[in-house]
């Protein structure tokens, strides 16, 4: 008896090891479960990742708003949150991850009363981003620069301009439209003497034609008619070249490109 007792204290024990065992293992997996549920309510997630963007901690404040979102994925918070993290990477030097931010708010909330901003701040990325396109002008081929950017920038502030005239962000947008537009009418003209130079003129012609016809009141335009003369004077097509010196002429009377529309003066005992 006292053998069968012995053992059946030692089976006991060994069950209440275990069961103990397991209710300290399960009470570890459920403290770690409880912690990582983020508790606070949207408002008190809002202000947190209002705090970190205003002191600069971009991609924690992205993240921040991402939770947020996907916690509480209706209501005011929910949506200002969706802007917020578009601006956060814009700050954070993450442009793509803020166009695809955008795209999305514009595309779920068209008629959100903040929407124009969402079209400012799609302007502002592709406006900063570009300005490596001019500034590097002389030092990058011709073929491996693409103005997309640019083009994108100005219809996102066309697009606000026109839907949203009074918006606080309309007269920057012009102003910023105005800019672009010499910019593209700027990029045309770099084509066509980069044609030019190679002797493709008919190329180079049809740039000057597209500065023209798309930028008729841009500052490029003068440059482009002393393109159009050179380069319809080198195919034979004196009519053409022609019409293009005198608009240039009545114009742009004082224009530096005069010397380029003159025609070339044969000495009178060359007979060709």
């Amino acid at each position: 008896m006292p053998i069968l007792r012995a053992r059946s204290l030692a089976a006991t024990l060994v069950l209440l090891s275990t069961l103990s065992a397991c209710s300290t293992l399960g009470s570890w997996f459920s403290t770690d479960k409880d912690e990582g549920i983020d508790k606070r309510t949207a408002e008190e997630i809002y202000a947190d990742a209002k705090d970190k963007l205003d002191n600069a901690m971009y991609d924690s404040a992205a993240k921040t708003f991402e939770k947020l979102e996907a916690k509480f994925p209706y209501g005011r918070y929910a949506q200002q949150a969706q802007l917020e993290i578009a601006y956060a990477y814009y700050k954070g030097g993450d442009p793509a991850s803020s166009l695809a931010a955008i795209e999305r708010f514009v595309k779920m909330h068209p008629n959100h009363p903040n929407v124009d901003y969402a079209y400012y701040l799609k302007g502002l990325i592709n406006f900063n981003e570009d300005q490596g396109l001019f500034s590097l002008i002389s030092r990058q081929d011709i073929r491996e620069r693409d103005p997309k950017a640019v083009q994108d920038s100005y219809d996102a502030f066309k697009e606000l301009v026109t839907r949203f005239p009074n918006s606080r962000y309309a007269e920057d947008s012009k102003i910023r439209m105005s800019y672009l537009i010499n910019s593209l009418a700027q990029y045309q003209i770099y084509v066509a003497r980069y044609y030019q130079n190679r002797g493709a003129h008919l190329a180079a012609a049809n740039r000057a034609q597209v500065t023209l016809r798309r930028f008729p009141q841009s500052p490029a335009s003068e440059e482009a008619l002393a393109i159009l003369y050179s380069s319809y004077s080198k195919m034979g097509m004196n009519d053409l070249a022609s019409d293009a010196r005198r608009v240039l002429i009545q114009n742009y009377p004082k224009s530096v490109f005069l010397a380029e529309v003159t025609p070339e003066k044969r000495a009178w005992w060359k007979l060709w």
